[in-house]
């Protein structure tokens, strides 16, 4: 196999790790928000139910959330499922996965707003949902950014778990390419484009900070 062609069956999964990738920030980024809204809420049942969503998420492996996701519709349902159900169950997966661990980041950011804010936005006849839009939101977005950015990066690395479902993303074809090929060349590819792809990650979310600096804290 020459170059070129292992280059291009690398590429052919970096966009499936892309997939993957951009699915999970678009699902798991809102989601995470209402998880951390239902954990603060004042009616106990929703609280309870969000703090055993996030425990149960943030405490087991991703990969045997693929796993029972995966083997679910067949083993409790009785349903058959189709080719490309593993990618499906893999996006699902870590939808509601990363919503788990962004709901914490987003709590603590909540938690971080002095209560003195709540109440002069009170004073000044704000509702409890301007209150939060216009002056809670914003200082938030700030606060969690360096967390959130972490997390997105450790989100480029953990697309290679997919390869445990047998969907074809970068990882999968590297080894695929290493293993038939008997050679060490396409894990380094691999890595190099993992790496680069985190340091355009790092980059953007560092443009998106210094933007918001003009809110100081």
């Amino acid at each position: 196999m020459d170059f070129g062609t292992m280059v291009g069956m690398l590429l052919s999964g970096y966009r499936i790790s892309m997939i993957i990738f951009a699915v999970t920030l678009v699902g798991s980024i809102p989601l995470g928000m209402l998880v951390a809204l239902g954990r603060l809420s004042k009616f106990k049942p929703l609280s309870l139910l969000m703090q055993l969503f996030i425990s149960v998420l943030r405490g087991t492996p991703l990969m045997l959330q693929m796993f029972a996701v995966s083997f679910m519709p067949y083993y409790v349902f009785g349903l058959k499922t189709g080719a490309d159900f593993p990618m499906i169950a893999v996006l699902i997966s870590f939808v509601i996965n990363y919503a788990a661990y962004f709901a914490e980041i987003y709590r603590s950011g909540i938690q971080s707003i002095p209560r003195g804010q709540y109440e002069a936005a009170e004073v000044l006849g704000y509702s409890s949902r301007q209150t939060f839009q216009r002056i809670v939101l914003p200082q938030v977005v700030k606060r969690v950014l360096p967390a959130m950015g972490n997390e997105v990066v450790t989100l480029v690395k953990d697309t290679s778990l997919a390869f445990s479902l047998g969907v074809l993303e970068m990882f999968t074809q590297a080894r695929a390419i290493v293993t038939s090929q008997r050679t060490m060349a396409a894990f380094a590819v691999a890595a190099l484009i993992y790496w680069v792809t985190c340091l355009i990650i790092e980059y953007i979310m560092r443009r998106i900070e210094k933007k918001l600096d003009y809110y100081h804290d």
